[in-house]
């Protein structure tokens, strides 16, 4: 599967339909089971909220994530773990022997993120899922997830990406994500999609879609930060929940809380009419509580204190980097900062360096940026920060423990997913070279 390109010829709707057929995948089960989870910023832990809840409540709960941060196998979870390398192995073969097949009849080539999205299916519809929670790729009017006919989605956030494929405006863009529900489900839009909501009420009404947004029909009150956890209340609709905490640090997080919680509490009223509601209470309280999501505003290290985080937008690391100022203070940090070569660096340099006096400017194994030329940026977004440059990843890690040492101070790593994952890698004795992404 890594020997697949990223994406397919064209629109992948038909061939991937093709491809579920060969494969045995009920669609009308797919429909009752799926949740499609779509947005520019929050996605997998939106995904991973509402798995956590799903299981929480009883429910045996597939979850489809991309990308992986240290193995392929954690794209693919069922109750929170993920596939073993023995059904795995056998699966890829099927799906690929597949995929070729359907390939060669259609003269179209497949995409990795359609052959994973296919995998996810069988997976889920083999081990009897309640519950299969998929993570979309890229939008949604074209994103395999289209295919789900899912009739609970939502759009945790909208911000300018893709914008090659999505559209130049932020209006073309949610409409795209949007278009991943079926006609006549729920949609749920996070916080920052509210100023869009009188288009949206025209994009959606012939499609009879419900919508709530966070902020208006969803609200959070009373946030806070103790002892390194998230507490608040939620309102969804009439119902209440008080004093829900989670781990999972950064305002944005409790957006994407209320989302997961909000998208559990509407597939039970369309899958389980007999729903609990003492029950519901006790899952998103425990599902939101017991929620863990490797890579954002992660601690990695106590001594010194070190966090990663993998945001690679802009507006994902400025959120990012608020909510690490929330949790830990916004003193005595240095930064440890890269950036992949195909993503904006001027503007995530210019997001991150004027907060930080110490800056060490690195280049990941995968796909990053030089780090000569990351440092030139730093030093243009911040003239005053002492700036260093460490060619690898390793004299990095051991540059930047060296002046957290030196200067007392706690080490964020930030600008990248490849930085921060082989960032702690490298801290655990692994290589980054051993990591395998796409």
């Amino acid at each position: 599967m890594f020997d697949l390109p990223k994406y397919g010829e064209g629109l992948c709707l038909a061939r991937l339909g093709a491809l579920l057929a060969r494969l045995g995948i009920d669609r009308d089960q797919l429909r009752r089971t799926a949740v499609a989870v779509c947005g520019s910023n929050g996605k997998g832990s939106t995904a991973a909220f509402t798995a956590s809840i799903a299981r929480a409540y009883g429910e045996r709960t597939g979850l489809f994530t991309s990308p992986h941060l240290y193995r392929f196998n954690e794209r693919f979870r069922i109750d929170g773990e993920p596939i073993v390398d023995e059904t795995l192995n056998p699966l890829l073969t099927r799906v690929t022997d597949a995929l070729a097949e359907v390939a060669r009849e259609r003269g179209e080539q497949f995409g990795a993120f359609e052959a994973q999205f296919a995998l996810a299916c069988v997976y889920f519809q083999e081990s009897k899922c309640d519950v299969a929670v998929f993570e979309a790729g890229i939008g949604g009017r074209y994103d395999p997830v289209r295919l789900l006919g899912a009739p609970v989605s939502c759009v945790a956030s909208v911000d300018l990406e893709h914008t090659a494929l999505l559209g130049s405006s932020l209006e073309l863009i949610v409409s795209d994500k949007s278009d991943a529900c079926a006609a006549g489900g729920s949609i749920v839009y996070g916080e920052n999609c509210r100023p869009l909501r009188d288009h949206l009420a025209e994009y959606n009404r012939s499609r009879d879609v419900e919508a709530l947004y966070v902020g208006d029909e969803i609200a959070i009150t009373n946030a806070a930060i103790v002892d390194a956890t998230q507490r608040f209340d939620l309102r969804i609709g009439e119902h209440t929940y008080p004093e829900l905490q989670t781990s999972l640090l950064g305002t944005f997080q409790l957006n994407n809380a209320a989302i997961a919680a909000t998208l559990l509490s509407l597939w039970l009223q369309r899958a389980r009419t007999e729903a609990d509601p003492a029950r519901l209470d006790c899952a998103i309280r425990d599902g939101l509580r017991d929620a863990r999501w490797p890579g954002r505003l992660e601690t990695i290290s106590t001594d010194p204190l070190t966090v990663i985080d993998v945001g690679h937008t802009p507006d994902g690391i400025r959120q990012a980097l608020a909510g690490l100022h929330a949790a830990h203070g916004p003193q005595g940090w240095l930064l440890v900062l890269g950036v992949s070569r195909d993503k904006a660096a001027a503007e995530i340099v210019n997001a991150l360096a004027p907060q930080f006096e110490t800056i060490v400017c690195s280049s990941a194994h995968h796909k990053g940026a030089p780090a000569d030329v990351i440092a030139e940026a730093a030093r243009a977004a911040n003239p005053r920060a002492d700036i260093h440059v460490a060619s690898t990843i390793a004299d990095a890690a051991r540059d930047a423990r060296a002046l957290a040492e030196r200067l007392g101070a706690k080490i964020y790593v930030a600008g990248g997913l490849f930085l921060a994952i082989e960032f702690a890698a490298v801290l655990r004795g692994d290589r980054a070279e051993d990591l395998r992404f796409f």
